[in-house]
């Protein structure tokens, strides 16, 4: 049998940390470039196979379909606990969730407040596009100030819809987070970012020092009713400004 001889200059290979499966996500939308992060940091760390995902509803709700790795379906909002109680079961194993604005904000608020207030030793992937993505485009707590949405035809008023919800700087003074940062996949050199957080958040789960989160700033094509390009032009002008990209806390050495 002739020897298999594979070129040494290969400049991109697709990770084995993800499916041949074709995504459903609308095109345009950093979903998937999110998740191909994730899937190369898990890969980079060579953690696959010790690598157990969460997903609840929402537009990810699909994704164990995607990760070529262990993954549990939790419900609306729930993701930080079943994660808990993975997490708690095998602490061997590195234990990540992937949640939207309006699973992780809005129904999950609580979970995800008392699981990083408790320290639990996980990995929060937390993508914000400021609207419901899924479910028709509603206002979400992330929602930004006169952005229009089917719930807010007119703009979000502050009056009668309260302030969006900046829960990366929220979760960051509880004494239980250990690293939270903000990042945004529109961009190879933002994705790159985007990916060595990742790969810090997952291996400080060896230090058990309590939860990690990873803040991704994203668009939202079909629901923002803008082309891609739009779309993530709109976002460098409204979104960074009021979600503004960088470390939020970072471990004290």
């Amino acid at each position: 049998m002739s020897e298999i001889i594979k070129p040494e200059n290969i400049v991109y290979e697709k990770t084995k940390v993800m499916t041949d499966k074709v995504m459903h996500y609308c095109p345009g939308c950093g979903h998937g470039t999110a998740h191909k992060m994730v899937a190369e940091a898990i890969e980079d760390l060579g953690i696959q196979n010790e690598t157990i995902g969460v997903t609840p509803v929402g537009c990810s709700v699909l994704a164990y379909y995607y990760f070529a790795v262990d993954m549990q379906e939790a419900a609306h909002g729930r993701a930080t606990a079943v994660a808990t109680g993975i997490k708690r079961v095998m602490p061997e194993k590195y234990v990540f969730t992937y949640q939207g604005d309006g699973d992780l904000a809005a129904i999950g608020t609580a979970e995800t407040i008392h699981a990083c207030n408790r320290g639990e030793n996980i990995l929060i992937v937390f993508i914000n596009n400021g609207i419901y993505g899924m479910t028709g485009g509603q206002m979400a707590p992330t929602t930004l100030e006169g952005m229009k949405s089917s719930t807010s035809p007119y703009g979000r008023d502050l009056k009668t819809m309260g302030n969006p919800l900046k829960i990366s700087e929220l979760v960051a003074q509880l004494e239980g987070t250990y690293y939270v940062t903000r990042h945004s996949v529109h961009t190879p050199a933002n994705a790159r970012k985007a990916k060595r957080a990742l790969k810090k958040a997952l291996e400080y789960q060896k230090l058990n020092k309590g939860t990690c989160l990873v803040e991704i700033v994203s668009n939202c094509p079909s629901n923002w009713k803008m082309t891609p390009v739009e779309s993530n032009k709109w976002m460098e002008e409204h979104m960074f400004p009021f979600y503004p990209l960088g470390d939020i806390k970072v471990p004290q050495q």
